[in-house]
């Protein structure tokens, strides 16, 4: 008996602090960030009012409430978002600071304990108002551009207002549709 509990030991399981994200939270965020550029190309297309509704927004929402990464990996994200926008026309460089801004306020999001069952309503209430935060961010920004002399043309206000309000319920309706069922197939708790 004493040669049986001498063999048994208190076994200890470690578990390890997570430092950046992982390999497969960076190709989720890849993948996300393309689709949002593919929409935006094919679907923003068909919108010709200086401004065109951004759906790579809603990818990033997408990918932050599925990876929950801390505040420096979101703006990380916010600002390869940005970077994506470059490739499109419209205002440069100004996506870099409203992407920033709206992947930072998803990110301020996760700090808030949210039902996990069927329906939570967190992915909608979040996404739309971190387009809003990105959309009014984008608005700042170029009209201060513009007044500060720059070369810019700025869109009417309600033209603006009627776009960022649409775009926000629109990437509302596909972060809500397509988190839990990808959620679900990434196996992610």
């Amino acid at each position: 008996m004493e040669q049986r509990a001498a063999v048994r030991e208190q076994r200890v399981v470690a578990v390890e602090k997570r430092e950046g994200l992982s390999i497969s939270d960076v190709l989720l965020v890849g993948v996300l960030l393309a689709a949002g550029a593919v929409l935006k190309f094919f679907v923003g297309s068909m919108f010709s009012m200086g401004m065109k509704p951004n759906f790579i927004i809603a990818m990033y929402c997408l990918s932050i409430l599925i990876i929950r990464p801390r505040f420096k990996e979101a703006a990380v994200i916010g600002l390869l978002a940005g970077a994506i926008c470059q490739f499109f026309p419209g205002t440069p460089y100004i996506n870099f600071v409203s992407e920033l801004v709206g992947a930072l306020v998803m990110a301020a999001f996760m700090y808030i304990p949210f039902k996990q069952g069927k329906f939570s309503p967190i992915p909608v209430i979040s996404t739309f108002i971190s387009t809003l935060a990105s959309g009014f961010t984008f608005i700042a920004v170029m009209y201060l551009i513009f007044y500060a002399g720059a070369d810019v043309k700025p869109v009417p206000l309600a033209i603006f207002l009627g776009i960022i309000f649409g775009t926000a319920a629109i990437n509302s309706v596909i972060v809500q549709i397509l988190y839990v069922p990808l959620k679900l197939a990434l196996k992610r708790n």
